[in-house]
């Protein structure tokens, strides 16, 4: 397994989750790492990608994990179905927005309930000098961060292995400036903030406040 950026980053997003959490929605969930760790704190989990393949294997990887809550997985766009109204406590996108128009937040925000959180790990292609210096400071802590886990991958019992092929979600790069994004969400998602991460990502945070 790779150095993972999205996973990385999961103990921050898992720290912008509201008290009390009864409902989340995983918005491109992938294989469902994430959507795994919300329903392990008791959580109702709803988790959808697009991908069918990745669907299936996020519903295999879930039913190995016996005992824990598994979360809801559906085969489906985000962009095409009906989102119920203020019924979720927390929204997460893990590197999805971009597959899908920005707009597509309106729907996510309008699904939030009172004192809900939606949280955007994004990414953005470097189109201004202070996207390219941040750039090239995550490239050596990358590498470091890529050793690691090769060193850990090595050093794991050959019994830990699974023997299947690691299915990954489609990718498709960037196209929106972080300049654009913060202009967007400044309008569809007003009071949120967004802050740079090292590793060519951003987090967005918007509270629904109502």
């Amino acid at each position: 397994m790779s150095f993972d950026h999205n996973d990385h980053y999961h103990r921050l997003l898992l720290r912008q989750v509201p008290p009390n959490c009864g409902a989340a929605l995983d918005v491109g969930c992938g294989t469902g790492r994430f959507a795994r760790r919300l329903a392990q704190l008791g959580i109702e989990v709803d988790a959808i990608d697009p991908s069918a393949e990745a669907i299936a294997e996020a519903r295999a990887l879930s039913g190995r994990t016996a005992g824990d809550r598994s979360p809801c997985f559906q085969h489906a766009n985000v962009t095409e179905v009906e989102l119920p109204k203020a019924h979720y406590d927390f929204i997460s996108c893990l590197a999805s927005i971009h597959h899908m128009p920005f707009g597509t937040v309106a729907a996510l925000r309008d699904a939030l309930a009172p004192g809900g959180a939606l949280v955007i790990l994004g990414c953005f292609p470097e189109k201004t000098w202070l996207d390219w210096a941040w750039s090239l400071a995550a490239v050596p802590v990358n590498a470091v961060a890529r050793l690691n886990v090769a060193l850990k991958e090595r050093l794991r019992p050959a019994a830990a292995a699974t023997g299947r092929e690691e299915v990954r979600a489609p990718v498709r790069q960037p196209t929106v400036p972080l300049l654009q994004i913060r202009r967007e969400a400044a309008v569809l998602l007003p009071g949120c903030s967004i802050r740079r991460l090292l590793f060519w990502r951003y987090l967005l945070v918007f509270r629904n406040s109502s």
